[in-house]
């Protein structure tokens, strides 16, 4: 599975860099001109103004060249996300994507996921060396400056801003623009990437808030009634135990119930690495991904072992 999550993440994040060029997606604000799948996106306003058509034409052309789209492309994102959660997130996005490279590389420095890690997340083979303090930041630098010159070809003609850079002939204003979201993004990389997608990210927010308003959305189910045989949990990635914790790239912890969840990018990771640790040992996995009704029923059993729980507490206090 993590196979073909990683093609998925690196077809589409080829596609992310190389869309304005191509013309597949960008709006060029010198022309005021939408550019999609390599021709020119008209609304027709252009030929009313020519008298071409009437006012009536227009507003249907608007209707069916912008609204309609954009109805379509937003029920269907929202409606995969009611479905399957942040699917998207964690196959497609191309942030997410350096995040977890970014995660590696930061383990190899310091032995943590991330800077604000209390605890370090040991890894079978992973020696935390300070050689690798440079790689980790420089990456963070290249990636922020490949963001905010990626982000700028969106919204201007890719062959003047590559074209500007190599010659030194960026306008003062575009010169202004790669510096600062140069600067911000590689902060954002270094210190807040995790914060960013947990609360920053409008997409993946929005992800997250119609999931969670599904009880049939898929959720990471745990057998709690065989949860001791968690107890020798470890894989050869994890062998400090707690694999599934200790392998979620948003230092999430999978066998909560789905509230705490709530930024869950479905990657499958946790999956994997109970599936991986208790094979091992000839068991059955603990985790697994539930659907619809058997979404419900977790669900369900989840809040009555939260109460019993909780009164429990009570009980004894």
């Amino acid at each position: 599975m993590q196979r073909r999550r990683l093609l998925f993440q690196l077809g589409f994040f080829a596609l992310f860099l190389l869309a304005p060029a191509l013309n597949l997606l960008r709006f060029d604000l010198t022309e005021a001109q939408l550019w999609f799948l390599g021709q020119r996106w008209s609304l027709g306003i252009d030929a009313f103004r020519a008298g071409e058509i009437t006012a009536n034409q227009a507003a249907l052309q608007i209707i069916l060249r912008a609204f309609l789209p954009a109805i379509v492309i937003i029920g269907v994102f929202l409606g995969v996300a009611w479905r399957y959660g942040r699917l998207y997130c964690g196959w497609l996005c191309p942030h997410f994507t350096l995040v977890e490279t970014l995660n590696g590389v930061l383990q190899r420095a310091c032995g943590k996921l991330s800077l604000w890690d209390r605890h370090r997340t040991r890894r079978t083979g992973i020696q935390p060396s300070a050689r690798w303090w440079p790689v980790f930041f420089g990456l963070c630098t290249v990636f922020g400056f490949l963001w905010a010159i990626t982000l700028l070809t969106y919204l201007l003609p890719p062959a003047s801003i590559w074209g500007g850079l190599i010659h030194g002939t960026l306008t003062p204003n575009q010169a202004r623009f790669l510096m600062a979201g140069s600067l911000i993004f590689t902060l954002e990389f270094a210190f807040a990437r995790h914060l960013f997608c947990r609360f920053g990210c409008a997409v993946g927010l929005f992800q997250s808030l119609v999931w969670m308003a599904n009880p049939k959305g898929m959720v990471v189910a745990f057998r709690r009634e065989q949860a001791r045989d968690c107890r020798t949990c470890s894989t050869a990635a994890h062998p400090q135990g707690s694999a599934c914790d200790n392998g979620c790239p948003m230092r999430l912890h999978p066998r909560n119930i789905k509230r705490m969840m709530f930024s869950c990018v479905q990657c499958g990771q946790c999956l994997d690495a109970c599936e991986e640790t208790q094979t091992a040992q000839g068991r059955e996995p603990l985790l697994e991904w539930r659907i619809g009704a058997d979404a419900v029923r977790e669900t369900l059993r989840q809040r009555k072992a939260e109460q019993a729980a909780q009164a429990g507490q009570k009980a004894s206090s």
